[in-house]
């Protein structure tokens, strides 16, 4: 067939790139607009093989191989097919893990099946040249592409090099119509507004013990930063200050029997809980008024249901925050009756954990869950419920506006 196919490592790709322009290779130190990268890819790969391209497969590793928030949008771009293998932690490093043999197979299909006369291959790693062997005998060119080195040498196997039709390299003026290097402060773009909703939901006190617990966290929260950091360097992370108390640390305040201990006015709940805690010192049980309020799959009709799963497919990105936001938005919109919404408003910062868990229940098919374990992670958890109650602060707000404004 006289069409290309490009195939990318995005960890050689985002990696020599981060090297070439912040000057080491973590993708947390650059932003990357990938609709504009594709873009990039799809007319030089046009214009280096003079054939129209078939499509683009973007090889990358993640977490347990579930997709982040930049897979969910490069997915649905028109000619991208994204392919996921493991990211796993050596030695202190992360690492991918089965993307080098998802190629080698993608790239020994495509030619025997002569799916293509030209290949594209944006790659470094020696382990593809079985691969780029076995194309060449099924006639089909190999173009091998590389990223400009930030020491002017070579940063891909010599064998590929030697072994490949054609070679190219991506220099700094391509790259940068894509890929930027984020500042010293780690912003790459003015500085979003300030989010006082989450503010308020972190700013209420809680009793020393609740701290001193919460300061001893696991390891694997912090590792599982550092892949989110590694994986996702544009994706936006609400951060929320040292200390912060989980569930099990509030389980800590309990007393030795069933019933909750007696805790200090300060205690407040940051998030919702199963458990029942509230802002106000008090009952642990949720109000019958809270277990009557409807939860969105209630409201939602099954044509309803399909046009959530569009949206949520070509639109939302996957933001913790936009997320929370989306939710609340057909939860309002979808009311019947008004009296509920006045009574979830006054349960603030509270949600129904009927609905909390349905809430994030909805994130996690976003990619949000943390590394190697069910549950989100706690900074998410902060921003989803935050985007949560701003969608519905907007709304309400909104609808008790005098007329004319």
């Amino acid at each position: 067939m006289d069409r290309c196919i490009v195939l990318v490592d995005a960890g050689y790709l985002l990696g020599a790139a981060a090297s070439l322009l912040a000057g080491e290779p973590s993708r947390s130190r650059i932003t990357v607009d990938h609709a504009a990268l594709i873009q990039g890819l799809r007319e030089r790969a046009e214009s280096d093989t003079e054939r129209p391209l078939l499509r683009i497969y973007w090889f990358d590793g993640a977490p347990d191989r579930v997709p982040q928030p930049e897979h969910r949008r490069l997915r649905v771009m028109p000619r991208v097919t994204v392919r996921l293998g493991a990211l796993t932690r050596s030695d202190g490093r992360w690492a991918q893990k089965g993307v080098d043999a998802a190629m080698h197979a993608e790239l020994t299909e495509l030619a025997r099946n002569r799916a293509c006369s030209d290949v594209v291959l944006v790659t470094g790693d020696g382990d593809l040249l079985p691969g780029m062997m076995a194309a060449k005998e099924h006639g089909v060119a190999v173009h091998l592409w590389a990223v400009q080195a930030a020491d002017g040498d070579y940063n891909q196997s010599e064998d590929l090099v030697a072994e490949a039709d054609e070679r190219r390299v991506l220099d700094r003026a391509w790259i940068t119509k894509a890929v930027r290097a984020k500042e010293l402060g780690g912003i790459c773009a003015p500085p979003p507004a300030p989010r006082p909703e989450i503010a308020a939901i972190l700013s209420a006190p809680l009793p020393e013990s609740a701290l001193t617990t919460a300061t001893e966290r696991p390891a694997r929260e912090a590792e599982h930063h550092a892949a989110a950091e590694s994986q996702n360097g544009t994706e936006e992370r609400v951060p929320a200050p040292k200390g912060v108390p989980t569930p099990k640390d509030l389980a800590a305040l309990r007393g030795p029997g069933t019933q909750p201990a007696q805790h200090p006015a300060s205690a407040t709940l940051r998030w919702s809980s199963d458990k029942g805690w509230i802002e106000r010192p008090g009952g642990a049980t949720e109000s019958a008024e809270a277990s009557a309020l409807p939860t969105l799959a209630q409201l939602t009709s099954a044509e309803q249901r399909w046009a959530d799963r569009e949206e949520d497919i070509t639109t939302v990105g996957g933001d913790p925050y936009e997320v929370g936001q989306v939710f609340a938005r057909r939860w309002m919109e979808r009311l019947t009756d008004q009296s509920h919404l006045q009574k979830l408003s006054t349960m603030y910062p509270r949600i129904p954990h009927r609905v909390d868990g349905e809430l994030l229940r909805y994130a996690a098919r976003f990619g949000l869950l943390a590394h190697k374990d069910d549950q989100i992670d706690e900074h998410d958890r902060y921003a989803i419920r935050a985007g949560f109650w701003r969608e519905i602060d907007v709304r309400t707000a909104a609808e008790h506006a005098p007329a004319g404004e």
